[in-house]
């Protein structure tokens, strides 16, 4: 079945009686080509990719919980391509091309909203580095403009410009940046993937590897053994657990990330606004709330829920930021479990298991690379080779010092 605006229009003449399931509920097989783990953002733009661009449809997720349950309906949605360093930024920003063809691709209304993002500069300093940020992005092919304190407040006169502590002198603004509906990312890559002949096993859950000889085979689960020619583990924050069922150890701690939205508000924000003086980031959603978050908790866990020290420390940056949000009312908040590795950068690729593969680390980038990671593993798994832009993304990095230390993007182990 395809969506558009003429079945919409003729489904609603006739009660809406002929929409069919997004997805088929199937019972796994005891064989497939390709088995990926973990029926997230990442693990279901990876089969889709795998079915649509290698035409490898021989493919199960397989996912514990119900599709989605994770990291992909845990953010706060952000899209963005704004990175410093060569490892990262041609990544990400192949990822925002493939956003703002997402919905064509996929037939599904993901509501990208390329609203912008501004990230904010308090001195000098903050100024060089966005210049040379936005230097960076524009030799990658990027988009980047340098606005000085009267081109900020143009677009956001709420802010409190004349903070004592932190004034806002000026910001890095990317206009193809914004957001985009995380569950509806889910559902689209889901429903993409399931018309390509994609099986998508839900309460199943991996509890080990076969490994035979060096090789992995296959995986057991809560629903019998599945053999496979390859296993690709895309579970985010549950990455080291996972892998240590194929007696793997990761460069990875696992930590909670909180976010927050606001009771519905009429239009205030128009674009994502980051707050350079502290880890704070908010955004307006389509229903009105404002959407924020800051920092991750300071110690390891992997509850998917926060706790009050964080709340108020994303509180007060909100005060600092923009005073007014002190008048709105705090809906809910919720936390997803970040898989931090030690340089604030990602993985992709193999491992020292034969026909095991694995992509994580992401930290907080991993809703904004979504479109990108699954090109990329798909790749990765049907030719054997890296995607030119993931080609960084080694496991052994960290063995051989080719770090990608992106600051301020993810973990710095000084402050673990």
């Amino acid at each position: 079945m395809t969506y558009s605006a003429w079945r919409i229009f003729t489904e609603g003449l006739t009660g809406n009686r002929g929409w069919k399931r997004a997805w088929r509920d199937p019972e796994p097989r005891s064989d497939y080509e390709v088995v990926i783990v973990g029926a997230g953002g990442h693990g279901l733009a990876s089969a889709f990719c795998l079915a649509k661009e290698f035409g490898i449809t021989n493919v199960a997720v397989l996912e514990k919980g119900w599709l989605g349950s994770g990291n992909i309906g845990r953010n706060t949605t952000i899209i963005r391509s704004n990175y410093l360093l060569p490892g990262n930024e041609p990544f990400y920003e192949f990822s925002l091309k493939l956003w703002e063809r997402l919905e064509e691709d996929t037939n599904y209304n993901s509501m990208v909203s390329q609203r912008g993002i501004i990230n904010l500069f308090h001195n000098d300093a903050g100024r060089d580095a966005a210049r040379r940020r936005g230097n960076a992005m524009m030799l990658a092919g990027a988009d980047a403009v340098l606005l000085d304190r009267e081109g900020v407040r143009a677009q956001y006169p709420f802010l409190d410009f004349d903070n004592a502590r932190f004034p806002i002198r000026g910001g890095l603004y990317q206009p193809r940046a914004g957001t985009a509906r995380h569950d509806a990312v889910a559902w689209g890559y889901a429903r993409g993937a399931d018309r390509h002949g994609v099986d998508i096993v839900q309460n199943c859950e991996v509890t080990g590897f076969r490994i035979e000889a060096g090789r992995c085979t296959g995986v057991e689960t809560t629903r019998g053994t599945i053999g496979a020619k390859k296993v690709a583990v895309c579970v985010a924050g549950s990455s080291s657990r996972v892998m240590a069922m194929a007696g793997l150890r990761l460069p990875i701690e696992s930590h909670v990330l909180q976010a927050f939205v606001s009771e519905g508000l009429k239009p205030v924000i128009p674009g994502v606004i980051t707050y350079g003086a502290g880890h704070f980031y908010i955004s307006q959603s389509d229903k009105g709330g404002l959407v924020f978050g800051g920092d991750i908790d300071g110690y390891n866990s992997y509850a998917q829920r926060g706790n009050l020290p964080m709340v108020e420390d994303v509180c007060e940056g909100g005060m600092a930021l923009m005073p007014m949000i002190g008048r709105a009312k705090l809906l809910r908040m919720w936390g997803g479990v970040m898989d931090m590795s030690m340089d604030g950068s990602p993985i992709i690729d193999k491992t020292p298991v034969d026909g095991l593969y694995f992509n994580g680390g992401w930290c907080y980038g991993g809703f904004k690379a979504t479109p990108a990671s699954g090109w990329c593993t798909a790749h990765l798994l049907a030719t054997g080779a890296p995607h030119p832009t993931a080609a960084a993304y080694r496991l052994d990095r960290f063995r051989s010092g080719r770090v990608i230390d992106e600051t301020g993007a993810g973990a710095q182990p000084n402050r673990h």
